[in-house]
C-alpha cells in the first residue's frame, strides 16, 4: 500500500500517468497485488486501472489439489511453501485474513480487471484459478491463461523456454491495452 501510494503521490516526478496506474506481481507478489486492489477499493481510494497477477498464492491454507499434485518434483514444492508460509504467517488464525488470502475477502466485485496467468505444473495453479473464477463471479473481469506445460516462475526463464517470452509478451500487450484505455 505504502509503495503504491508513494508511486501514486509521486507521479509527476516519475513521468508517470497516476490515474493509469497498474499493480502486479508473481507468486507472493501476485498475492500483494491482489491484496493492494482490494484495500485500495475499501479504502475509497484512486483503484489501480488493472491487476497482473502472475502465478499468485491467494489462499494460504494452501489445500487446493494442486498443492498435492503439483507438490514435489517440479521447483516450487510443498515443503518449501510451508518454510515461507510459516516465516510469514505463524499463526494458523492469520490464514483467514482476506489480507493473507485475497480468495477469502467477502467482496470481489468493483476491482480492476485482471490477468491471471498460471502454470500446470504449479502448486499455486488452482488458487489462480480459483481467483480469477471468484473475480469472475463478482463481476470482476478477468482473464485466466494457463501455460499447461509450465512450472512455477517460468515466466523469468526466457533464456530456456520461449513460451516464457510467450508469457512475457502478453503480459506486456494486457498492461498496455489497460492503461491505453484508461487514459
Amino acid at each position: 500500500m505504502a509503495a503504491t501510494r508513494w508511486v501514486r503521490e509521486n507521479a509527476e516526478t516519475l513521468r508517470v500517468d497516476a490515474a493509469r496506474l497498474a499493480v502486479g506481481g508473481d507468486s507472493a507478489g501476485g498475492n500483494l497485488a491482489a491484496v493492494v486492489a482490494l484495500a485500495l477499493r475499501d479504502a475509497g481510494e484512486l483503484a489501480p486501472v488493472y491487476q497482473l497477477l502472475i502465478y499468485p498464492a491467494t489462499d494460504q491454507r494452501r489445500g487446493a489439489p494442486s498443492h498435492t499434485s503439483n507438490g514435489q518434483g517440479y521447483l516450487l514444492t510443498r515443503e518449501t511453501m510451508d518454510y515461507f508460509h510459516d516465516h510469514y504467517l505463524p499463526d494458523p488464525a492469520q490464514n483467514l485474513d482476506w489480507r493473507a488470502s485475497p480468495l477469502l475477502h467477502a467482496n470481489l466485485a468493483g476491482l480492476p480487471p485482471a490477468l491471471v496467468l498460471t502454470a500446470g505444473y504449479d502448486p499455486l495453479r488452482d488458487e489462480g484459478l480459483q481467483y480469477a473464477d471468484a473475480l469472475s463471479s463478482a463481476g470482476t473481469r478477468a482473464t485466466l491463461v494457463n501455460f499447461e506445460r509450465q512450472i512455477h516462475g517460468f515466466i523469468t526463464m526466457g533464456k530456456v523456454l520461449d513460451e516464457a517470452n510467450d508469457a512475457v509478451r502478453l503480459c506486456a500487450a494486457m498492461l498496455r491495452a489497460a492503461t491505453a484505455s484508461a487514459a
